[in-house]
């Protein structure tokens, strides 16, 4: 059994002084979400895989563990986070991974990081150390409260240990560009989600829709022939698709950046700035440096989403979307049950977040 001890002196010490902590593995999200407040506490010690069953489908590492470390482990065995978390560099842990809940590419036709949380392990601001879920994909029992971590950005509690679900990386991969209009791109996106293709990411910019398609050999080459569009080098669209995966495609280089999640059905978002689609259409960047945020926001709830400033900018209009109220509400009792003193990360979700 793992010693936690040097994490509840820590913890305890803190509640008893209501001193805010900072939970912080690798800092390379440290941009996200509001103003970082409070002492530091490093998880980076708390590294390892404990346990990988390549026939169960199912690994279970401890928060500090790279990711970098647990994608090598996974490709030996040719399997793969299917979510795609972004890599933003080799200091990137898993914890960091599940608390900030970002997916790449895939998403839209893998899941979300929730999806694969299948346990989870949490020290809370008391000092305890809790156990949700379990490690294996049929475990329903009680509230799935490991997958309410998934996007809390540390504001819960500190994640020791994580399971997540695993996947075969697919036998066959191909991508297909097509020059056409957005509003073109985004109906066939929605025309094609209705369609059993085994389209597994999608980027639509600056007049270019691109298409990866994944699986049997069967499947993608089937799928090419019906769908045309032209063929893409095999090394070229592992970089592209990476570069989306990791943002380090051109696009967002600089600028306020914003992410609007919407319905993959809404029809083109009219606002001032340059777009990028993703996930079918229900994923939409927006780069904008003179943008009005609350626009922004009528716009995006207008057509049934939310918006989220995702990196630069002001962060005193609110990096997230405003809660209903009555979410809100339960927001606050979450933190109260979890986190009575208020100490981890306060304040790094929204900026009047009680403490």
């Amino acid at each position: 059994m793992t010693d936690y001890t040097v994490f509840f002196d820590r913890i305890r010490a803190a509640s008893a002084a209501s001193t805010p902590l900072r939970l912080r593995g690798g800092g390379t999200k440290d941009w996200y979400g509001q103003a970082l407040d409070g002492e530091v506490l490093d998880t980076r010690a708390n590294s390892g895989i404990i346990s990988y069953e390549p026939t169960e489908l199912v690994i279970t590492a401890r928060c500090g563990t790279p990711l970098a470390e647990i994608e090598t482990l996974l490709a030996q065995h040719h399997q793969m986070l299917a979510f795609e978390p972004p890599r933003f560099g080799p200091e990137s842990t898993i914890g960091g991974v599940v608390a900030s809940a970002l997916s790449g590419p895939r998403r839209a036709s893998a899941g979300a990081v929730r999806d694969f949380v299948l346990g989870a392990v949490l020290m809370d601001g008391r000092g305890e150390v809790l156990r949700f879920g379990g490690q294996v994909m049929k475990n329903v029992a009680g509230y799935d409260v490991s997958r309410l971590l998934a996007g809390s950005l540390g504001t819960l509690g500190l994640i020791l240990e994580v399971s997540l679900k695993v996947l075969p990386v697919p036998l066959r991969e191909a991508s297909l560009r097509f020059e056409m209009a957005e509003i073109d791109a985004l109906a066939r996106l929605n025309e094609w989600a209705g369609q059993p293709l085994p389209i597994s990411a999608s980027c639509w910019h600056r007049g270019v829709l691109t298409l990866r398609l994944s699986g049997a050999d069967a499947a993608v080459e089937a799928a090419q022939r019906r769908l045309g569009g032209q063929p893409i080098a095999d090394a070229d669209a592992s970089n592209f698709w990476a570069s989306l995966r990791d943002q380090t495609h051109a696009y967002f280089n600089g600028g306020s950046l914003w992410r609007m999640s919407v319905p993959s059905h809404a029809s083109a978002i009219i606002l001032r700035g340059e777009q990028l689609i993703e996930w079918g259409g229900s994923q939409r960047w927006l780069k904008a440096d003179d943008a009005d945020a609350d626009s922004i926001r009528r716009t995006v709830a207008a057509s049934g989403g939310h918006a989220t400033l995702f990196r630069g900018g002001d962060k005193g209009v609110g990096v997230f979307h405003p809660l209903a109220p009555a979410i809100a509400k339960i927001h606050e009792r979450l933190k109260q049950s979890f986190d009575p003193a208020g100490i981890f990360n306060p304040g790094r979700m929204y900026a009047n977040q009680s403490r």
